[in-house]
Parts: C-alpha cells; sequence; structure tokens
C-alpha cells in the first residue's frame, strides 16, 4: 500500500505544480514534440463525458472505492494482484481529491502525436493498473 500513497502524492503535487506554473487551457512543451503540459479542468469523465455530473461521479468513486478496498483486503497476501490493485487505489483518491476540492479533475498530459483527450498521473495509474490485472485474469489456467 506504501506504493498507493507514493503514486497518490505524486499525482497531487504535478496537478499542484501545473495550476501554479501554466494558465489555465495554456501549453508548455515537455519532452519535445511527444507530450506537452496542459492545464486543463475536467469536470466529466474520458473526452468529458457526463460533464458536471459530479454527484454521479461521486457515488460511482466511494462504490468502486469499497470494492478496490475489499480486493486487497482479500488479496492482502498475493502481490501479482495487490501491485496492479495498488495503481488503481491510486488513481481512484487521486481524481477523487481533486472532484472534492474542486469540483473537476486537473489533467495536464497532452500527447502531441495522435489526437487524444488530454489526462494526468492517476488516469495512467487506474489505465496500467486495470490493463495489468485483466493480463493477469486471462492468463489465469483456472
Amino acid at each position: 500500500m506504501l506504493l498507493t500513497v507514493i503514486l497518490i502524492v505524486a499525482d497531487q503535487l504535478v496537478k499542484h505544480w501545473v495550476v501554479a506554473h501554466i494558465a489555465l487551457g495554456a501549453s508548455q512543451p515537455f519532452l519535445g514534440n511527444l507530450v506537452a503540459l496542459t492545464n486543463l479542468h475536467n469536470d466529466g469523465a474520458a473526452w468529458s463525458i457526463l460533464a458536471g455530473q459530479q454527484w454521479l461521479f461521486t457515488v460511482i468513486t466511494v462504490v468502486a472505492l469499497l470494492a478496490e478496498l475489499f480486493f486487497a483486503w482479500r488479496w492482502r497476501r498475493q502481490p501479482r494482484l495487490l501491485a496492479p490493485l495498488c495503481l488503481i487505489i491510486a488513481g481512484t483518491i487521486g481524481n477523487f481529491i481533486d472532484r472534492l476540492q474542486n469540483g473537476y479533475v486537473v489533467d495536464m498530459f497532452e500527447l502531441l502525436f495522435i489526437n487524444f483527450p488530454v489526462f494526468n498521473l492517476a488516469d495512467c495509474c487506474l489505465t496500467v493498473g486495470v490493463l495489468w490485472l485483466l493480463v493477469i485474469v486471462v492468463r489465469e489456467e483456472d
């Protein structure tokens, strides 16, 4: 679970840095022509789906977090399952902190080489954690 705390802190630090140093809607080159840091506020889900529905995101997040914590307890002695779950929990909490504090999520990573929504570290944690867990489940024999 230390990994979860480290990722949540990292997510929040990056978000605070971007808000403090990049104007809303502005971009700053990062990693050449591959990635830019862009300060965006997203009050929806991916691609701004269901924008403004904070009550719905709160309910979904609380239910998801309870399920994630249940599985963390259940898999506490299975590191191969617990590691990706730690990423999922970190991503869930990282974005939930934003929604509770601001009413929106701060997004900042813009891929310049493809038309893709701007995202944040919490989103990366969620995506990698879910994909990792799916690979484990698919590779299970029974």
